[in-house]
């Protein structure tokens, strides 16, 4: 990072979804910072191998945690707390994206997609906002996607929820505007993930095509033609828990290349 902000130093981040992709590099942005961070997950290899690699960064611990289940969000919160203390910064990351035609949409496929990336968001903001009130000062950053600021064939049950993401930042930056804590999201476009690995793979698998031509395709959307990389919106997400970014708030922003206007 180019820039450093000293008022985040030992402030208690949380960081969902934290031990891959754009939230292993949103992690790293933070301990950069001197932030002390919780990556959460519900693969306890992944997190003990994120741990491993990001240990000389910074102050980290981990916390197995499902966000879409309530029993395991205040179980892991409640850990996260007792050695780290009150969580400051809420990173809203963990998510997943599944593909399907609307009619071959499951039910079960709705609400898995519901309740990861839309009912997470709120179990886990609900966790940690009663002591960013009291201590009138907080920041809450949820990891959306283009796809809730548009649309895109063949995913309307995923396009749905981080549609739902964003009214949910919208309204909770309304509630708590005057109290200290401001509630943003950020909208990768196409970004270089596991995700967008396996979506590689399913259009290889589905049509024939290469990889390179698969990726030509996803990063297509892009004006800039590319896909972006996770510490692009790394770096988005550090300004927004900055002091700088004290007047942005209920906003979605696009990290797309110019795809969303």
């Amino acid at each position: 990072m180019n820039f450093f902000h000293p008022a985040l130093v030992g402030k208690h981040a949380v960081v969902t979804g934290g031990a891959t992709g754009i939230g292993y590099a949103i992690a790293q942005a933070l301990l950069a910072q001197g932030v002390k961070v919780t990556i959460t997950g519900r693969t306890e290899a992944n997190l003990y191998t994120a741990q491993q690699q990001l240990n000389d960064a910074g102050v980290i611990q981990t916390v197995v945690m499902d966000v879409s289940d309530s029993a395991s969000v205040s179980a892991g919160f409640a850990q996260a707390v007792e050695r780290f203390g009150t969580v400051d910064i809420l990173i809203n990351n963990a998510g997943q994206a599944s593909s399907a035609a609307f009619l071959k949409t499951s039910e079960a496929q709705w609400q898995q997609m519901l309740a990861v990336n839309l009912t997470g968001t709120f179990l886990c903001t609900q966790q940690v906002l009663p002591a960013m009130l009291a201590q009138s000062w907080g920041r809450i950053v949820n990891v959306a996607s283009t796809a809730g600021l548009k649309a895109y064939a063949y995913v309307a049950a995923y396009a749905a929820a981080k549609h739902g993401v964003i009214g949910l930042t919208k309204s909770l930056a309304l509630e708590v505007a005057q109290k200290g804590v401001t509630v943003n999201a950020v909208c990768p476009g196409y970004t270089e993930t596991d995700i967008v690995r396996d979506a590689i793979a399913n259009i290889m698998a589905k049509t024939g095509r290469s990889e390179e031509q698969a990726r030509a395709e996803l990063a297509a959307a892009n004006p800039q033609q590319r896909l972006i990389q996770p510490e692009e919106v790394a770096d988005a997400v550090l300004w927004l828990c900055s002091p700088a970014s004290a007047s942005q708030n209920g906003q979605s922003i696009a990290i797309a290349g110019g795809e969303v206007m």
